[in-house]
């Protein structure tokens, strides 16, 4: 969950009570935050630094992401002050300013949106807050920008209509922020490939054919989404109108970002809480509309629902009131079983009565809700048949002196193919499409990297050393809905300075032995008077399991076999035991034999 650092003095000024720890820790305890720190007895804290407060807010609150909606929802919850009632300016439509989207923006950010703050004033505190709450949903809800971008703009430098378009690189020229000379788009990527804070949202634009720009009426760059804003339409603390751009791939999370920018800083406009919107003109796709759209919704909840969920035995006025400390509007319905409830324009998180159920509660306050016993028929749950299965097989392993391991289930494409000699035919693995380092890039198809890689750490500990691991792999698969489906294994690796294949051999004889599942030898196999080597399926023999020498390059010649089992007369290959090929020792750095098993556990259940 987000942790938001606040002014201690500051906030205790806002809220208009001076707080000991333990009492605002009660308190946000009550309103279902958490203060993870108070700076004012810390000694690690430099002298001419003001306390701060580390408050943890949950992670569907967007709306608390800064210090105005902290001390906001705080003073309504104490019942301080009510629910501000946000606006738009009422300006004639033929007055507004524009801002007109391109069809080219459909290549890279096809939405977007605007607001202005008129008349804003900013302090130093307010001013870093409002820098802060962008940079915060640029990393919560907008994903890291590649859901939504913000920038912000002084007014009076630039001058409406905009346009929001997309240009190639080579036609876009500008001085970004903080910087003197200008740069073309074509430079861009090189020119802050290093710098540790943009440089890791390059990746959104990078090799796309046109780059999102929004421009003046003049023609000047205001902004290049994702990335960067203009020097020139920088703001600062005297600024005094605060033009608001955003694009987005999401119209819906651009919605609520708007929302909650122009709601959190509009308190400080000479006529607080109202806003000026922008008229965003799309007419390519019939997208045109007025911007932030500040819209309230309106849901009818059952009294009955909402008092049996939290125990309570509550009237729909009681219940109105315990809702206005949560900033809702609500009012008892024509109809006595339910409430009318109005949803501010911030709380996006509110999806459906048990959110409001919840709100209730909290400010019901958790601790005084009346407990009771289950008065019904209760059960306890089950484990899945795969799980009980793969914990049978755990417990063997470690009875027999194993060590279970639980390496990732994300490794890198080299780990998972080229270094166990295999080859990607490009339907078998689930690849990420921006791995954040090469060492998570697909999802393992096999366990062995990781057994490998957990030896290879760990090799300077006493020999032999015996690992296990059962979980899950990924594989693609078209015919299911999520086109990936998951597959139970279990796996097996024996590090020592002999090869330990009979020990490998033997640990898979006795967890067969435990699932019986009998070892068929050759003498069942017998057909007249010769032996019977091929594997075929033969519902007139016996179940149970054998191994087949294989050839195959991640194992070492004439050291490696199939394993084969029978169930119900039907033959299934459900993995492979051996002696690893030393070119994949090399690449796993391990000096010593390896020697592997790894099965289908499912084929089992």
């Amino acid at each position: 969950m987000p942790t938001i650092n606040v002014d201690k003095y500051r906030l205790f000024e806002e809220l208009g009570e001076q707080f000991t720890e333990e009492s605002f820790q009660q308190l946000c305890f009550d309103f279902g935050i958490e203060l993870d720190k108070d700076t004012e007895n810390d000694p690690s804290r430099p002298k001419d630094q003001r306390p701060e407060l580390a408050i943890e807010i949950p992670a569907n609150r967007y709306d608390m992401l800064c210090f105005e909606g902290i001390a906001m929802h705080l003073n309504i919850f104490r019942g301080k002050e009510g629910t501000p009632n946000w606006r738009l300016a009422d300006i004639p439509e033929d007055k507004l300013q524009t801002l007109t989207i391109t069809k080219e923006t459909e290549q890279v950010r096809p939405y977007a949106a605007g607001a202005i703050l008129r008349n804003i004033k900013f302090t130093q505190d307010s001013y870093d807050s409002f820098i802060s709450l962008q940079d915060k949903l640029h990393q919560n809800l907008a994903r890291q920008r590649t859901l939504v971008a913000i920038g912000t703009h002084d007014l009076d430098t630039i001058q409406g209509p905009f346009t929001y378009e997309a240009l190639p690189p080579k036609d876009i020229n500008f001085v970004p922020l903080n910087q003197t000379k200008k740069i073309s788009g074509e430079e861009l990527m090189s020119f802050y490939e290093t710098d540790r804070h943009l440089g890791r949202y390059l990746h959104i634009l990078r090799d796309k054919p046109v780059y999102p720009v929004i421009l003046d009426a003049n023609r000047e760059i205001c902004s290049l989404p994702p990335v960067i804003n203009s020097e020139r339409s920088k703001i600062t603390l005297e600024t005094k109108n605060v033009f608001i751009d955003m694009t987005a791939t999401d119209q819906t999370k651009l919605d609520v970002v708007c929302n909650i920018m122009v709601a959190m800083f509009s308190k400080y406009c000479a006529e607080p809480f109202v806003i000026e919107p922008v008229k965003v003109v799309s007419e390519h796709n019939g997208a045109t509309r007025i911007t932030p759209s500040l819209a309230t919704r309106t849901m009818d909840v059952e009294v009955d629902y909402l008092n049996q969920v939290t125990g309570l035995n509550e009237s729909p006025e009681s219940i109105c009131k315990l809702l206005s400390k949560m900033a809702y509007k609500a009012e008892p319905s024509t109809d006595p079983k339910f409430v009318k409830v109005t949803v501010p324009p911030t709380r996006a998180d509110v999806l459906h009565p048990c959110d409001v159920m919840e709100d209730v509660a909290i400010a019901y306050g958790f601790n005084s809700l009346p407990r009771s016993s289950p008065n019904r028929s209760v059960t306890i749950g089950k484990p899945l048949m795969i799980n009980k299965l793969s914990d049978i097989v755990r417990t063997e392993c470690a009875m027999a002196g194993w060590v279970e391991v639980m390496p990732l289930i994300l490794c890198s494409h080299e780990e998972n193919f080229e270094w166990l000699n295999r080859k990607d035919d490009g339907t078998t693995a689930v690849k990420l499409a921006n791995p954040r380092t090469v060492e998570y890039q697909v999802a393992r198809t096999s366990l062995l990297p990781g057994l490998l890689k957990t030896l290879s750490e760990n090799k300077a500990m006493k020999l032999p050393l015996q690992i296990i691991e059962s979980a899950d792999v990924v594989f693609k698969d078209d015919s299911v809905e999520r086109k990936a489906r998951n597959e139970r294994r279990w796996a097996a690796a024996h590090y020592g300075k002999t090869s330990g294949f009979e020990i490998v051999h033997g640990l898979l004889d006795r967890v067969m032995t435990m699932l019986k599942v009998a070892f068929v030898t050759h003498e069942e196999g017998l057909e007249g008077k010769s032996i019977d080597y091929t594997v075929k399926e033969n519902p007139s023999k016996a179940d149970g399991y054998f191994i087949q020498e294989i050839d195959e390059p991640t194992f070492f010649k004439g050291r490696a076999a199939a394993i084969y089992v029978r169930l119900g007369g039907e033959l299934k290959r459900i993995g492979e035991l051996g002696v690893l090929h030393p070119t994949v020792l090399e690449k796993f750095d391990l000096r010593y034999p390896v020697s592997t098993l790894e099965i289908n556990l499912e084929v089992f259940l």
